[in-house]
C-alpha cells in the first residue's frame, strides 16, 4: 500500500533530521506567538520558498535535460535522464527517492 501524501516524505526522512525539522518548527511559532507583527512578512517569505515537490522536481528536469542535450554525443548520457525519471516516480509512489535526505539535511520543507 503506498503512503498517504502528507506524510510520505517525513516517513522516509531519519527520525533525527524530523525531530531537528519539528524543534526549529516549534521555535518558529513560539518566536511568532511572541512576536505577531512578524506573521505577515514570514507568510510572504513561505509563500516565496521552494518546498520539496518544487526542489525535486526542479532538480530531476535539469538533469533529464542534460542528460538529454549530452546525449547528442554519446547515447550512453540517455541513461541520465531514464534514472532520474525513474526516481521522479518513486518519489510520487513513496515519498522517497536519493536527493531527499540531501534536501531535507538543508531545510526543504514540505507542502504540510
Amino acid at each position: 500500500m503506498l503512503p498517504d501524501t502528507t506524510t510520505r516524505v517525513q516517513r522516509n526522512t531519519p527520525q533525527d533530521i524530523n525531530r531537528r525539522i519539528e524543534y526549529e518548527t516549534e521555535d518558529r511559532i513560539r518566536h511568532f506567538a511572541a512576536n505577531p507583527h512578524h506573521i505577515d512578512r514570514r507568510l510572504r517569505e513561505l509563500d516565496a520558498e521552494w518546498d520539496m515537490e518544487r526542489t525535486l522536481e526542479t532538480n530531476a528536469a535539469g538533469i533529464a535535460l542534460l542528460g538529454t542535450v549530452l546525449s547528442a554525443m554519446n547515447r550512453r548520457f540517455l541513461l541520465l535522464p531514464a534514472l532520474v525519471t525513474g526516481f521522479l516516480m518513486q518519489h510520487a509512489l513513496q515519498g522517497w527517492c536519493p536527493p531527499v535526505p540531501f534536501f531535507r539535511r538543508r531545510g526543504v520543507r514540505t507542502t504540510t
